[in-house]
């Protein structure tokens, strides 16, 4: 089993807040200017990796809405308490102080490809040559019935990380014995594959943990089955017996609805009652690639699998969760591995250093319950149709204890040195 520490990462994958004044984005004339919307895994990774390797000779712009990042990925963790919030929350400052990369805190409000422009939210302009766009997902919010931006303060969904963490965290620690939770879990495409499953066994743990034999939680799946399925099934009867119930479509006949004021999930099986909901909706790009016309029908960018380069405009990327990456899925590793990608194949562009050809890896850990880690995942290459899976791994039931403790320590290991990787720091 290969072990991941902070020190290896990089083998295994193969500033603080700037002022929105104008004359911000006048510096280094002369220079070929990329930007990069969306500080993410994906975002933060491509712009460390287009400074770092091409030295003073491309002006880098990080633009991102927030001062800070918390990754999504972990963010079970910190709910099962494993993790801090502290320790899932990372800074910009590396970024600008070590790779001389202008890092933006204000929202890109639109992107004006015939002028190679991006327009902030306070009417400022910043130009480039090539454009990065690694904006994440947008929830659709009508995509449950009776769901909606408002109705997530009380249903949270903490699909995007953050404050939408916090509140679930402070739902999750209020349940009493006896009180139910319900979780309604996302269609294909989703960002995070296992992630649902994986929430729902952090809820298991912190109910254990607390003796509440009398809660039960209940899964309500629009699909007829999910990533790791077997290996989860086992873990919760393992370790949860009889308390989390996964109902799948051909079983709950769809949902009908869900209402915040009273916490019921309605489908055509029954009515489900939760003192805590944990709704998570249907996801698309980032609101910005369907505005500048990068978004297809499936509400995802469709890309050149060889350089990330969008297949609509040659001068801009899509990374991450935004883009259609074939046969990898949406996490935080597949963005960083991406990443990666589409730095080289900037630099290529713009200063005609050497493109290599493009090979992608992810790897998804999930913990079950304390020391019991698995993991799924695979390495990928570009084909003229899609980004193929070459090859491809997961945990198999049955496994010894010593083999999930492994699991789990790996998955630390990793994500001390993906976060590295991204920040710098």
């Amino acid at each position: 089993m290969t072990r991941i520490s902070r020190r290896t990462f990089g083998l295994f994958a193969g500033a603080g807040a700037a002022s929105l004044a104008l004359p911000l984005y006048a510096r280094a004339q002369g220079k070929p200017k990329v930007v990069i919307i969306g500080g993410g895994a994906g975002g933060a990774t491509a712009a460390r990796y287009i400074a770092k390797d091409a030295g003073d000779a491309i002006d880098v712009t990080l633009i991102e809405a927030n001062p800070t990042y918390t990754t999504c990925f972990f963010s079970n963790l910190y709910l099962g308490g494993y993790r801090t919030f502290e320790s899932i929350t990372h800074s910009y400052d590396t970024l600008a102080s070590n790779y001389g990369i202008t890092v933006v805190n204000g929202y890109a409000q639109a992107i004006d490809r015939a002028a190679k422009s991006v327009t902030m939210a306070d009417g400022s302009k910043v130009d480039y040559d090539r454009l990065i766009v690694a904006p994440g997902i947008d929830l659709i919010w009508d995509s449950v019935p009776g769901y909606s931006e408002e109705a997530a303060e009380i249903m949270p969904h903490s699909w995007k990380a953050g404050p939408q963490t916090k509140l679930l965290k402070a739902k999750l620690d209020a349940i009493e014995n006896g009180q139910q939770i319900v979780m309604v879990a996302p269609p294909n495409p989703y960002r995070c594959p296992p992630g649902p499953y994986e929430r729902v066994s952090m809820f298991a743990h912190v109910l254990k943990e607390k003796g509440f034999t009398d809660s039960k939680i209940t899964i309500i799946d629009p699909k007829p089955k999910f990533s790791k399925q077997a290996l989860f099934q086992e873990g919760w009867d393992k370790h949860y017996p009889g308390m989390i119930e996964w109902y799948g479509p051909d079983v709950h006949g769809g949902i009908a609805s869900v209402d915040p004021a009273s916490g019921q999930v309605e489908t055509d099986l029954d009515t489900f009652q939760g003192d805590l909901v944990n709704v998570i909706p249907a996801q698309k790009a980032g609101m910005i690639a369907a505005s500048a016309g990068l978004a297809n029908e499936s509400g995802f960018c469709a890309i050149d699998p060889y350089s990330m380069r969008s297949k609509v405009d040659d001068n801009v990327f899509v990374i991450g969760d935004a883009c259609i990456a074939g046969d990898m899925p949406k996490s935080g590793f597949s963005a960083n591995s991406q990443a990666k990608v589409a730095a080289m194949a900037v630099r290529g562009d713009l200063i005609d250093s050497k493109v290599f050809p493009a090979k992608y890896s992810n790897t998804c850990w999930s913990l079950i319950e304390s020391n019991d880690g698995v993991k799924v995942g695979a390495q990928y290459a570009a084909t003229d149709e899609k980004i193929a899976s070459t090859s491809k791994f997961i945990s198999q039931t049955g496994e010894d204890n010593a083999t999930r403790q492994e699991t789990y320590e790996e998955s630390v290991g990793w994500y001390e040195g993906i976060t590295t990787d991204i920040f710098g720091a």
